[in-house]
């Protein structure tokens, strides 16, 4: 929108009927002081509530246990607050204005909730906005306080809320059109780092936080703007027309750390600084650590029209007081975990042989749990708050998960819908048909989500074919996806050189100090089979010390056979316990993949020198 035309339609839209103060009132102590003014409050006492989740993140955090008081007046005059439940409260019923006053402690540094110190703040609308029942739908406004402390002077304010009265990057007041779009704009205040870039014709900011000596903001900038036109074009390839007026990509730079969570306009990042690209090094090569984080961000950045406008039917709209079951993830974070990869190599950004490496350590990771014959990504996906989201010792050997096995099962679908119509069709077309017909309009008065029966049949149209078989043994049921056989046809090898003659116990290491504490006992490995558990500390192996290095435990285990016994000491809990095992061969997958010369002829796999691109 052009600022004549925005400032027009901010003179006509209604005056907020909600409005938001949020300040800083203790950096060292952490805590938001937000104040919240109802102009009309509801005549038998204002029912205030903060979200108990996220959306994104699919687990019940309980954000008002960050709450530390609370308190209300209308008029000067103190007004009663009841709560009702652990994240709502009653006020008294009141002649005027309603203002209530409330202070939250601000110390979780993620992309999920808020977080406030000398350095910089940052929240999410989810953790410091009551929202007010009734008035959802009305008009918004929020005013962002600059900190008076002398460590604030330089701070600024990296949001994608429209600017009411502040300018651009500026403290002062915000708005939106209602609650939903209140709290899907996350906001960065500090002295961070900033560059810009435009992808077809929308500006696209990249804001980042914390300490990063010589980050190299124009490499930044150009590979996002080449992940960021080649995913506007996906959607839109005639038009090429972003579903956003501006993007901000809100990083986090810290010294280990990743993840992220995408809104309709930005997204919040944590990525270890060692991760973004230095001026340093005039290298043209992306290292492991900057593909790690350039994945993130296109898989992010996918979601802004797969999950953030295309949504499950359980998301539109969202009910943020109780858990929201939907048996889709895989779909929204499994394609997007396809098609982030994928987008690196459409932009140009990787080559064939890094996306195969890629694809190669999601099928090992996929492949490396039990889990997954126990668990369908359907399942997994219904199940994700009180299973995926709240993972143990155990969790390789009783889940699977909705991102990389569904990443898996969105290779499977493309290859065969490419296999079923001759390369006429492929998992981009029902991406296009998805956000033609539920996406595209979300935001402009025709929210409906999609329901499972209409993703499968839109399969079926698509294909030509009947899809239920495929649906009811890769994602109602656990059968491992056949990617050896679906490949084979469009001239790739698969193959898994697991090394079954290295000794193994089967086990995975935590980080313990110089401990070797057990993280995980894979179900019928050796250590498991001989009694050891998850938590138990290993001390010796055949009367030789067992370090926290897994290195020190891999060369004692290297000088013995498969198939020997060894007796293995062990600390549980305070007790010393003695062990025998019999050692087995390593069962970590080794898949990997590869075009033969005849394979770079055909025309139809997703890979650079193939059609999809």
């Amino acid at each position: 929108m052009k600022k004549t035309a925005l400032k027009k339609a901010i003179a006509r839209a209604p005056a907020a009927g909600v409005i938001y103060t949020i300040a800083a009132l203790d950096l060292a102590g952490h805590l938001l002081r937000v104040s919240l003014t109802v102009k009309q409050p509801a005549a038998i006492g204002q029912i205030l509530s903060l979200p108990a989740w996220i959306p994104g993140s699919y687990m019940i955090r309980e954000f008002s246990r960050n709450i530390v008081s609370i308190r209300a007046d209308c008029g000067g005059k103190a007004v009663a607050l009841t709560k009702l439940d652990k994240h709502s409260w009653q006020a008294a019923p009141c002649d005027g204005a309603l203002v209530v006053e409330y202070d939250v402690y601000a110390w979780d540094l993620s992309v999920r909730a808020a977080h406030l110190d000398q350095q910089h703040g940052f929240f999410n609308g989810t953790s410091v906005f009551l929202s007010v029942l009734g008035q959802e739908s009305a008009p918004h406004e929020v005013n962002i306080v600059q900190p008076k402390d002398a460590a604030c002077k330089h701070w600024r304010v990296a949001t994608t809320l429209p600017e009411l009265k502040a300018k651009r990057y500026g403290f002062g007041s915000y708005q939106a059109a209602n609650y939903d779009e209140l709290i899907d704009h996350p906001v960065e205040m500090g002295d961070f780092a900033l560059a810009t870039f435009k992808a077809h014709g929308v500006p696209h900011d990249i804001v980042v936080t914390g300490k990063v000596p010589n980050l190299d903001l124009d490499r930044l900038c150009r590979d996002l703007k080449a992940i960021c036109e080649t995913q506007i074009a996906f959607f839109e390839p005639t038009g090429k027309k972003a579903p956003m007026d501006r993007y901000v990509f809100m990083t986090m730079a810290v010294g280990d750390g990743y993840g992220g969570l995408e809104h309709r306009a930005s997204t919040a990042l944590i990525c270890a600084r060692a991760d973004l690209p230095t001026t340093a090094t005039s290298s043209a090569e992306i290292g492991d650590g900057y593909l790690k984080f350039l994945g993130l961000c296109s898989h992010e950045y996918f979601h802004t029209w797969n999950v953030k406008r295309i949504k499950p039917a359980a998301f539109a709209p969202y009910q943020l007081q109780a858990e929201s079951y939907t048996p889709l993830l895989w779909l929204f974070e499994g394609f997007t975990s396809y098609y982030d990869d994928l987008m690196l190599v459409r932009a140009g950004l990787i080559d064939e042989a890094a996306y195969f490496k890629l694809l190669g350590k999601t099928v090992n990771s996929v492949l490396r749990g039990s889990g997954r014959n126990k668990q369908s990504v359907a399942d997994s996906s219904f199940d994700a708050w009180g299973k995926y989201y709240r993972q143990d010792e155990n969790a390789p050997n009783a889940i699977v998960s909705y991102y990389t096995k569904g990443s898996l099962i969105a290779l499977a679908l493309d290859l065969t819908l490419r296999s079923k119509t001759g390369g006429d069709k492929s998992l981009d077309d029902v991406m296009l048909a998805l956000w033609q017909r539920y996406g595209r309009d979300f935001y402009q008065g025709k929210a409906r989500g999609v329901t499972p029966a209409e993703v499968e049949a839109l399969f079926d149209e698509i294909s030509g074919a009947r899809m239920k078989p495929f649906f009811e043994r890769y994602i109602r049921g656990t059968d491992d996806v056949p990617l050896a056989r679906l490949l084979a046809p469009f001239g790739v090898t698969y193959s898994d050189a697991r090394k079954g003659d290295k000794p193994s116990l089967d086990v995975s290491l935590g980080r313990d100090g110089n401990d070797a504490r057990l993280a995980q006992v894979h179900q019928g490995g050796a250590a498991h089979q001989a009694g050891l558990s998850a938590g138990d500390v290993l001390v010796a192996l055949d009367g030789l010390r067992v370090t926290g290095n897994p290195a020190n435990l891999e060369a004692l285990l290297s000088r013995y056979a498969v198939g020997a016994e060894v007796v293995i000491h062990a600390f549980r809990r305070d007790e010393l316990l003695s062990f025998t095992a019999v050692l087995q061969g390593d069962r970590v997958p080794g898949v990997s993949m590869a075009v033969t010369p005849a394979g770079k002829k055909t025309a139809a796999l997703p890979r650079p020198s193939m059609q999809v691109l």
